[in-house]
């Protein structure tokens, strides 16, 4: 990855490489932290913007609210501090990590360590490839199931969730896929890795509702998209056999943006390239955080 200058930490900023944490940090033993993934991008006039920070930054103090994690920040200052990383970064676009985490003291499940946040900015490109976005993905149904709500809290952003999401994208990638595709515990579709999923077939949308997945801030614009272009979208359960016979499918994400998904399980999905609605969602989505929607440019955050 190519690296920035500064990191917000704990209010203040400090060079890329002098942004260390102790070994015991307690994070890094048991997992207990939230993160958001949020992307800045170049405009149209001139300059950049942050898409849907507002949103992300409220998901952000959502997740920590969750897990019973108090940020010692108020959304204000998280945001300013999202504004200032990226400008003291100088990225005309790049991709947005702000981590609330435990930091080191005591040790142990109950541990009441001083709560601690860092903001990292850097460039990232398409999360599953350039080559991915434009021909589509192969994907594998995983052995591992999405979470349950009642084992882990599954609308928080937490950095241990993912371990869930880890393992699935891991055994995907051995076995030749790109991306996994995770089943919630009743075995009904929940998301990728990283991603939500959309499915189409004969003119109508689904979508998996929220009550397995964790609702992305892409997918909510994806969604919006959608409306505005009169298509019916369903948020109800979806089986993988739907996305089997499905005419189009793909996945949303911040760092995936739109991906189109061009194979599951060996199951060619529709033509085997990226449909024509996966297309234009692609260039709806690319006028949004350009600032080429003017309906829609209060969703951006200039720099």
């Amino acid at each position: 990855m190519e690296k920035g200058s500064w990191i917000w930490m704990d209010g203040g900023f400090v060079a890329w490489d002098e942004a260390k944490v102790h070994v015991l940090t307690h994070t890094l033993h048991y997992g207990m932290g939230v993160f958001e993934g949020i992307r800045c991008y170049s405009t149209e006039g001139g300059g950049s913007a942050i898409f849907r920070l507002d949103e992300h930054n409220r998901r952000l103090f959502d997740s920590a609210r969750i897990l019973g994690l108090k940020i010692p920040f108020p959304e204000e200052e998280i945001a300013e501090a999202c504004v200032e990383a990226v400008r003291r970064n100088g990225f005309a676009e790049c991709y947005l990590r702000p981590l609330v985490f435990l930091g080191d003291g005591e040790m142990g499940l109950a541990a009441d360590n001083r709560v601690r946040v860092a903001v990292a900015v850097w460039p990232w490109g398409a999360y599953l490839g350039e080559d991915g976005a434009k021909r589509g993905i192969t994907v594998k149904t995983s052995s591992f199931s999405r979470l349950h709500s009642n084992t882990l809290m599954s609308k928080a952003k937490s950095v241990g969730n993912y371990v869930n999401s880890i393992l699935a994208s891991h055994e995907a990638r051995s076995a030749g896929y790109e991306e996994a595709l995770l089943l919630d515990t009743e075995g009904f579709v929940a998301e990728g890795g990283g991603e939500n999923i959309f499915v189409m077939r004969d003119g109508i949308v689904k979508t998996p509702g929220t009550h397995s997945i964790l609702p992305g801030i892409t997918r909510a614009t994806v969604v919006s998209l959608l409306v505005d272009m009169g298509i019916e979208v369903r948020e109800e359960r979806v089986t993988r056999d739907e996305i089997y016979v499905a005419d189009e499918a793909f996945f949303t994400g911040t760092a995936a943006e739109i991906a189109p998904i061009r194979e599951l399980d060996n199951r060619t999905i529709g033509t085997g390239e990226p449909g024509e609605l996966t297309r234009e969602i692609q260039a709806r989505y690319l006028d949004l955080v350009h600032g080429r929607n003017e309906a829609r440019l209060s969703w951006l955050t200039p720099v």
